[in-house]
């Protein structure tokens, strides 16, 4: 009976088994970024801490290269897949068409992610070197080992931006609670052993060596499941329909790449630019800070990313009614979460600084943003979480209306962030980030509504 009541709690919140691994992945990554927090600020010192959330924003620099085509291969191949069907020997049926298609949506990821994964290798080498060796004794921070550590980081990117693709592609093909579960694993192991190698005394060197164990994991883990296997015997199949990239996603692409390129100066600035112009320590309190925030903006999102391919063959059906009800659905499940995450994320750093708790000597509530910028933070995660939402939706139409939105918002978070951080330091640039999202918001749900009616014929 308690059983019973649980499921029926849990449906209710839209929780299928999709949901549960990708969620339960981030219950767990928000569990163990409590415990890294101790760790961090245990086993580095607060230079390190700016070093260690500063290469993840140099490391971002790849969505210049990917542009975008990582997060559209989920609905291509939902699109193509919906008209086919897997068999026991992890072979497809159906038309034939779309089988070939298909094939050729991998077969095209497979050769452009080679060549592209050898080339984010050698630019971020030399964009990291130039950047941290400009800045980093101008911080003081001259003492730091970051070299090996960062060429090590590269490895490991390089490798990652090789296998994303292969994980759009499972998604696409209806394997979202395997690739859920593949995160849910990533992000159980990969924190274990970063407090380990911190405890070991590797520093800096955990964060590539997490890198490379994350692409690890993903593999040992399809090839369990013959995941591999389906994507092999498709490689092999005969390809006579080829999905012409210049003229079917490439006019999508470019509209998603844009987008892409404007959300790093909207979310990926801030720590490069207080790196430079305040220090690493602030900028290790913005890499804190933003990384328990886009922890719980991930797990937040997980409700609408599951249901990407469910969209997608709903659109493709123009099962429209069906697909505004799931949406809507989905919509309000995913905003509650996100709001009642934000609202414990404040009531535990304020816990921290009223008890002034102590960890080998360091108090933890230093480690995050003064509570003005961090609640400027986080109203703008809070509303860029309908942002993100009305743009999946649309997106899941093979089309991205957001691209003017996406380029104003990451021109003017730009200006922002770096007139503002280089005159009037985080204050300003938190302030400026927040009345920014007040302003555009709208603009977003108005793009939402306006094409949704356009597109259904409302």
């Amino acid at each position: 009976m308690v059983k019973t009541f649980f499921k029926k709690i849990l449906e209710k919140a839209g929780v299928d088994k999709a949901i549960a691994f990708s969620s339960g992945a981030r219950v767990v990554q928000g569990l163990t970024g409590v415990g890294s927090v101790f760790f961090i600020a245990t086993f580095l010192t607060g230079v390190e801490q700016g070093f260690y959330f500063t290469f993840g924003s140099i490391v971002s620099l790849q969505v210049f290269f990917e542009l975008g085509l990582t997060g559209i291969m989920t609905q291509y191949v939902a699109h193509e897949a919906s008209a086919l069907k897997l068999t026991d020997n992890d072979e497809f049926i159906g038309d034939e068409a779309h089988h070939s298609r298909l094939a050729s949506l991998q077969n095209f990821c497979l050769k452009w992610y080679s060549i592209l994964s050898i080339v984010i290798l050698i630019v971020l080498l030399v964009v990291g070197f130039v950047f941290f060796s400009k800045y980093s004794s101008d911080n003081q921070a001259s003492d730091i080992s970051w070299k090996l550590p960062w060429v090590l980081i590269c490895i490991g990117t390089a490798l990652k931006v090789f296998q994303a693709p292969f994980t759009s592609i499972l998604n696409g093909l209806g394997f979202v609670k395997e690739m859920s579960e593949i995160t849910f694993w990533q992000q159980s192991i990969i924190p274990v052993f970063t407090w380990i190698g911190l405890i070991a005394g590797l520093k800096l060197y955990v964060v590539g060596v997490s890198y490379i164990l994350t692409v690890v994991i993903w593999f040992l883990y399809c090839r369990r499941k013959s995941l591999t296997a389906v994507l092999i015997n498709l490689s092999r199949h005969q390809v006579t329909q080829k999905v012409a990239y210049l003229k079917e996603i490439f006019p999508y692409q470019w509209r998603i790449a844009l987008s892409w390129v404007s959300g790093y100066f909207i979310f990926q600035l801030f720590n490069p630019v207080l790196f430079a112009t305040e220090g690493a320590v602030v900028a290790g309190q913005m890499g804190m800070t933003l990384t328990i925030l886009t922890s719980i903006q991930a797990f937040s999102m997980s409700w609408v990313n599951t249901k990407i391919p469910r969209f997608s063959s709903l659109i493709a059906q123009e099962n429209y009614a069906e697909l505004d009800g799931l949406f809507s659905k989905t919509l309000k499940q995913t905003t509650t979460v996100c709001f009642v995450l934000l609202a414990m994320m404040l009531l535990m750093v304020f816990l921290l600084d009223i008890t002034n708790f102590t960890f080998n000597g360091k108090v933890l509530a230093e480690r995050f943003l003064p509570y003005v910028p961090m609640i400027c933070m986080m109203i703008a995660v809070y509303l860029h979480q309908y942002v993100n939402a009305w743009a999946t939706y649309l997106r899941c139409h093979k089309k991205e209306p957001f691209l003017l939105f996406s380029i104003c918002c990451g021109i003017v978070c730009c200006i922002s962030t770096l007139g503002l951080g280089s005159h009037y330091g985080l204050y300003c640039i938190t302030i400026g980030y927040c009345v920014i999202y007040l302003f555009f918001t709208p603009w977003a749900y108005n793009i939402y509504k306006s094409k949704k009616r356009e597109w259904h014929g409302q």
